[in-house]
């Protein structure tokens, strides 16, 4: 098995996927493609490990494309031959599209499963007949629940982001589903790391698999990072300072909560950036609105949870800032995998506390480096030293979570009279200088302002 390939005519793909793979503008195949690729279409098992943003849709896609375009059928023409699960609903749509983009080019017709949307265009389209079924777990056992499915013919399965499938509790479900399977069958597992409960799994469903891994579960090598040491009452000003500071493209913010993502959105707004949350209480249609209009320019700022680290697949973030640390030094690989890809650089800024020290140490671990530290030039970081806390809400006039203080320009009272000075659009600076507006500003000081208490009603 050869798996040097320079470009993909080197790959013995139908002619009719090569034009698709030119027509989406992919010249060069990537590390995991490279590997992948010749070993699926030589029908082996495959355990692959690499990094986010690395390829590794096209590098399973291709190839079952093209094996099922050049094989027989072994059932009925309404029974599916290719199941590919994933965690999110993102990520489903993404590797839907990736399916249209390239089955399509072959004949092939698929469809996308998971829940947030409505059942019966699904069960229209299954009845119908389709080849490759791209599910979530928990809408896919729906389906066989309710007869719309037959899984008796799946060809090949194929295991994405298993990793958090795990994390997310589908380990049962998607035990449930590989039992509705023929035992008979290629198995396909990606992941961008590798915990212990998944590699048991894996163990469990393969059948001499070809181990490929890229990376060593590293965030990939084209992301600088830095660490921004602060105390967890100043993070909201940092911020609006760091946006003002850096010139930057579209900008990934990673919160732990829901609400604290929702709030944080809405302070940036005040303050005169384009920006949208993304968390799992919002309906599918108004997820997928923020996606589109973030990939489309529309909003320069994302504020999500670790909900959209994985199945946001867009090339031109230049910044992904981590506004609360991970909870594991894996959730920062998926995290700062957003940015940096498709061999693009970008820049990883994580705002950590001192109780953020261990979980730092195991990020350097795995970067096999020392991760620099910054500080803000002539920004007020307070003279008190900062005590390990954990990120709390505090209410105030708008439910301002705690760590997002609003400057005097980003009050109510006061929007109507003071202009925001307009966002620098130079190049990027290394030294980040404060602005003169900032010195000036009371709220920039480190002290949290004090909110006018007032009694609520519990929130919805």
């Amino acid at each position: 098995m050869s798996n040097e390939h320079s470009d993909f005519t080197a790959f013995a793909l139908d002619r009719r996927l090569l034009a698709a793979v030119t027509k989406a503008g992919y010249t060069k195949p990537t590390p995991i493609q490279q590997k992948a690729i010749p070993v699926v279409l030589e029908g082996y098992d495959v355990l692959g490990i690499a990094q986010t943003g690395t390829g590794k849709t096209a590098a399973f896609m291709l190839p079952i494309a093209h094996r099922l375009a050049n094989g027989p059928r072994l059932m009925g023409a309404r029974a599916p031959r290719c199941l590919i699960l994933a965690p999110t609903r993102e990520l489903a749509d993404q590797i839907g599209q990736a399916g249209a983009q390239f089955g399509g080019a072959v004949g092939l017709q698929g469809v996308s499963v998971y829940g947030g949307v409505g059942k019966r265009p699904q069960d229209e389209k299954l009845r119908r007949g389709v080849d490759v079924v791209v599910a979530c777990p928990g809408r896919l056992l729906d389906h066989v629940d309710s007869g719309t499915i037959d899984l008796r013919a799946i060809e090949v399965l194929v295991l994405d982001e298993a990793d958090q499938m795990c994390d997310m509790g589908f380990l049962p479900d998607v035990r449930r589903i590989i039992a509705q399977l023929p035992t008979q069958r290629q198995t396909l597992f990606f992941s961008a790391t590798m915990p212990k409960d998944i590699r048991e799994l894996a163990d469990r469903i393969l059948q001499r698999p070809v181990a490929i891994e890229i990376g060593h579960s590293r965030p990939a090598a084209t992301v600088a990072h830095a660490l921004f040491p602060m105390r967890e009452n100043i993070k909201g000003t940092a911020l609006l300072q760091v946006l003002e500071r850096e010139a930057t493209g579209k900008v990934l913010i990673f919160t732990r909560t829901k609400r604290r993502a929702r709030h944080l959105a809405e302070v940036l707004e005040r303050e005169g950036h384009r920006v949208s949350a993304l968390q799992g209480n919002m309906t599918q249609n108004r997820r997928q609105a923020a996606i589109d209009g973030f990939k489309k320019g529309r909003y320069d700022i994302l504020v999500a949870t670790d909900l959209a680290a994985r199945g946001i697949d867009i090339s031109a973030i230049s910044h992904v800032i981590n506004y609360d640390m991970p909870s594991t030094v894996e959730a920062y690989t998926h995290r700062i995998g957003r940015t940096g890809r498709a061999e693009l650089t970008g820049e990883a800024f994580t705002f950590t506390t001192p109780e953020d020290e261990g979980l730092v140490r195991g990020i350097e671990r795995v970067l096999g480096a020392r991760i620099e530290r910054r500080l803000l030039d002539g920004f007020d970081y307070g003279s008190t030293p900062p005590r390990p806390s954990r990120p709390k809400m505090e209410r105030d006039g708008n439910w301002t979570p705690r760590g997002v203080s609003v400057p005097a320009s980003a009050r109510p009272e006061a929007r109507s009279a003071t202009a925001r000075p307009a966002r620098p659009s130079g190049g990027p600076a290394r030294r980040l200088e404060p602005r003169p507006e900032a010195r000036r500003d009371p709220h920039a000081t480190g002290a949290a302002p004090k909110p006018a208490r007032r009694t609520f009603g519990r929130p919805r």
